[in-house]
């Protein structure tokens, strides 16, 4: 399965995933972009959905179905698991509440489609406030293979690699992950978060000494996740 990149207003981006003639939108913000790239490569757009419910990754769903005549997949109906057909090719639903209590991910092939729960560096707010919930949203997605594409819902590289510069200075794998970003194509590796990415390293020793400086428990991998949430 192919999968095609849009940014939008200002960070955000969207998704095309195709195979044969058949496409599916996930959070298609850049509706000109995509009805475009549809019709320059002799697609259908069968399928639009969401990563979750927020305004920013909404934007331009509607848009989409009556520019095409797609089927609208409401995200807040599917079932961890579940998977969608497209072309003889599929993607699986994983739920991954945390970030909002709606958030799903998609996976597909080699890559995953993440939204707003994990991103490039870094992983989002927790407007659920269940962190237990996004703890083991965490966990799961941690779960895929290191080889595994993390394709996000915003670009937010370089604020993400400068606190974890700052708050681990002697991780010389952020200058190898830096030198890797692409504006034109935001893309990592989960091995790459797995040996950058602060929130996916409560495990890690230099983490696990942050966390005791600055007075958290750390007794407990949610304790130690709990900590590194609260960070600043």
């Amino acid at each position: 399965m192919k999968i095609k990149q849009f940014l939008y207003g200002g960070d955000n981006l969207g998704y095309l995933l195709y195979t044969g003639t058949h496409a599916l939108a996930i959070d298609g913000g850049a509706v000109d972009d995509i009805v475009g790239f549809v019709r320059k490569n002799n697609l259908t757009l069968s399928l639009v959905t969401n990563t979750h419910g927020h305004g920013d990754h909404t934007t331009g769903t509607r848009q989409l179905v009556n520019a095409t005549g797609a089927s609208y997949l409401d995200h807040r109906r599917f079932v961890d698991g579940q998977t969608i057909g497209l072309a003889g090719g599929s993607v699986t639903v994983r739920l991954t509440p945390g970030h909002t209590t709606d958030s799903v991910t998609f996976a597909a092939d080699d890559f995953l489609i993440t939204g707003d729960t994990l991103f490039n560096g870094t992983v989002g707010n927790c407007f659920s406030g269940d962190l237990k919930a996004f703890h083991r949203s965490i966990r799961l997605l941690m779960g895929y293979p290191g080889s595994h594409r993390i394709y996000a819902g915003h670009d937010y590289v370089a604020a993400s690699l400068a606190f974890a510069r700052q708050l681990t200075p002697d991780n010389s794998a952020i200058d190898a992950y830096a030198a890797r970003y692409d504006r034109s194509h935001v893309v990592s590796t989960l091995d790459d978060e797995l040996a950058v990415n602060p929130y996916l390293r409560f495990n890690a020793p230099d983490i696990i000494s942050i966390l005791k400086l600055n007075g958290l428990p750390t007794a407990s991998e949610y304790q130690r996740w709990e900590g590194i949430m609260s960070i600043e």
